[in-house]
Order: structure tokens, then sequence, then C-alpha cells
């Protein structure tokens, strides 16, 4: 696990950086797409690159960590119309080349196989952009969740309805108390992956995903047992980092090949 402490905005440039490198050398790149908060600079990064250099997305596939139960993709706030907004409208995907969980399927059960499907299908993930909750929740598994559960349905924890009302106005009542999620078996599966947190509000839950045992009570830290990780984050979520200065001279002084 890589840990950079680093101002947002570099850290945006950084994962903006990697998924340029991807896109550009990979003639088949599969990205994995977070909404919230933490990803959007990334996005209106990306999206810069598309129309001032000619970064182009028409031959990458894309696959979204989770989605409400019951809210339509017409939906402001459905994380298909999010990302619709955010980043994929904004670019040259090819359509339908950005999937996310059905959480309107009749049959949520055969719709969570079948996605779990389609993302082996086009050969797993390359790079997987993710945020972290205040519990320490990865896309939607909440504590609790098995660290080797794979894409299904979650009932959302109160603290995080309580974190999300701000999409909906303000309103809990309003976010709906169940989502497909991809679970953390699904997410190691992605070949790379790069977790943004900013905030002192992150602060614990960065503490225990980098330094603290792996538990379920804390879901995001299973990620330290991918050989893959790279955490990204500004010094206000690193303030309870016991090894915070170690991480940065570690980063100071990589060898050129290693080199995100």
């Amino acid at each position: 696990m890589e840990v950079i402490i680093a101002p947002e905005p570099e850290l945006s440039t950084l994962v903006a950086d990697a998924i340029e490198r991807l896109v550009r050398e990979d003639p088949s790149p599969v990205l994995g797409l977070a909404t919230g908060s933490s990803p959007l600079s990334v996005y209106d990064e990306l999206t810069k690159r598309h129309e001032q250099d000619g970064l182009s997305f028409a031959k990458v596939r894309a696959f979204m960590l989770d989605e409400y139960v019951g809210l339509p993709a017409s939906h402001p706030q459905s994380y298909h119309n999010v990302i619709d907004t955010e980043f994929a409208s904004r670019v040259d995907f090819a359509k339908g080349a950005v999937q996310g969980p059905d959480g309107t399927a009749e049959d949520l059960r055969a719709a969570s196989a079948e996605y779990d499907h389609a993302i082996a299908e086009a050969g797993g993930v390359d790079l997987q952009i993710l945020g972290i909750g205040t519990d320490g929740h990865l896309a939607f598994n909440e504590p609790g969740s098995s660290l080797s559960s794979r894409t299904r349905v979650k009932t959302l924890a109160r603290q995080t309805r309580i974190d999300n009302a701000r999409f909906f106005d303000d309103d809990v009542d309003a976010v709906p108390q169940h989502c497909l999620t991809q679970g953390l078996g699904t997410i190691l599966e992605a070949r790379h992956l790069m977790l943004i947190a900013t905030g002192g509000h992150k602060a614990e839950a960065v503490h225990q995903m980098v330094e603290g045992p792996v538990s379920s009570m804390w879901p995001a830290t299973v990620l330290q047992m991918h050989p893959h990780v790279t955490i990204l984050v500004d010094e206000e979520a690193a303030s309870r980092l016991q090894l915070g200065d170690y991480y940065r001279h570690i980063y100071a002084n990589k060898l050129e090949g290693q080199r995100l």
C-alpha cells in the first residue's frame, strides 16, 4: 500500500495522470468509477484533458461501484445520472460503455450476479477509483460486510444516509435505504486501486484503513490485502496517521521507476 500525502489539487492530478497513461497505452482499458465528492475534481481534470489535449475515452469501458435501489436512471441522484452528468457526457465514451448495477431490476440477486459477470467478461477493471466513508465503508460495503463479498443488495447504515443527505436537499428520509454495491471481493479483483480522501472528518477512517487491523468493522482495511493500492490523502485526512512522516519520506525518495 502506497500512501501519498499532498494538497488536494495534486492528488487529483496524480489520479488523472494514472488514468491518462492507462487510456493512452492500453488498447481496451477498463475503468472503475466512483460517485460522491471525492472523485469530482478528477473527473473535471480528465474532462479538461479531453477538451484541451484530445484525451479520448472512445475505446474505454467503465463500471460503476454502486447504485441506489428503486431510483430510476432519470432521477437526479441516481448514480447512473450522476456519473453521466459529472463525467461520461462530458467526454466521448461510446454509447453503453459506462455500466452500473441495475437498482430497478425485478430480481436484484440476479442483477447482482449479472453485473459481476459483465465485469469479468470485460477482462476486469484495470484502475478503480475509490472513496471512503467516515465509518470506513468502501462503496456501500458498510461495517460488518464480508471481506470476500460480491455485488449484492445492502441496507445503508444510518450514518451513511446522513452523510449522503446533502445530495437530497439535506433530507435524510429521501435517501434510499437500500443499494446494489460491488462487494469487497469484487473490488479487490481490480488491478490497481486508487483511493482519495480529504478533510479531517475522514481522518479516523484513513488511520484505520492504513494502520489498523484488517477487520469487517472497518471495511476499507481489506485494501491492505491488495498488491497495488494507492491511498491519496490531504494533510487533514492524514492527521491521524502515526507513520505520516515516514509515508512522506518514502514518497519523496522513490526511485524513478517506482513513481505512479
